[in-house]
């Protein structure tokens, strides 16, 4: 058993039987009182959010949590199939886990995948990924670059909202963790 002073951004904590991810920790000492230590941690199956305040020293149970990257292979139906690339294991994972990530990734593209006791619990994306627009309606005369904004379907089939210049081709940097266009990508 571990205690709260050993927590960490991403530490993976056993809780009633439910796994927690910390998303952040502050070890707070006040002049008068115990310290304590106060945590931001994301429910592993669940997605929710919530904040958590342990006193220090307090034991928690930390889960083993197996972080590797896999290759994106192909979807099967509703799962999605990925490849160990150190020993070329294929693991499946259900769309559930998968979740927003699909909207962002291509086939043979590297991905981290989270597994605990066999069993995947979240997948980590590059901050950013390039994609290619494959539909956007074409810009009209006196678009200007600082102008609005209108759809674009990526290659992914996910759509964002990106400038008036940009045509039907164009690859684009997007943010995975919002969605948002980041820029056009010359190559």
């Amino acid at each position: 058993m571990a205690t709260t002073n050993d927590i960490k951004n991403g530490s993976v904590l056993n809780l009633d039987g439910q796994l927690w991810n910390v998303i952040e920790f502050q070890h707070v000492k006040p002049g008068k009182g115990g310290a304590f230590v106060r945590t931001k941690m994301r429910n592993v199956m669940s997605g929710k959010v919530v904040d958590k305040t342990f006193n220090a020293g307090t034991k928690v149970e930390f889960a083993t949590v197996d972080r590797r990257d896999y290759q994106y292979l192909y979807q099967d139906g509703a799962d999605y199939v990925f490849m160990d690339t150190t020993d070329y294991e294929q693991v499946t994972v259900p769309a559930s886990v998968v979740g927003d990530a699909a909207n962002f990734m291509l086939e043979n593209q590297i991905v981290t995948i989270a597994m605990n006791e066999g069993a995947a619990l979240y997948l980590d994306l590059p901050a950013s990924v390039v994609l290619e627009v494959t539909y956007t309606e074409p810009g009209l005369q006196g678009d200007r670059s600082t102008g609005g904004t209108k759809p674009a379907t990526l290659e992914t089939g996910y759509e964002i909202q990106v400038p008036l210049f940009l045509e039907t081709g164009t690859k684009v940097k997007v943010d995975t963790r919002s969605g948002d266009y980041l820029g056009r990508v010359s190559e």
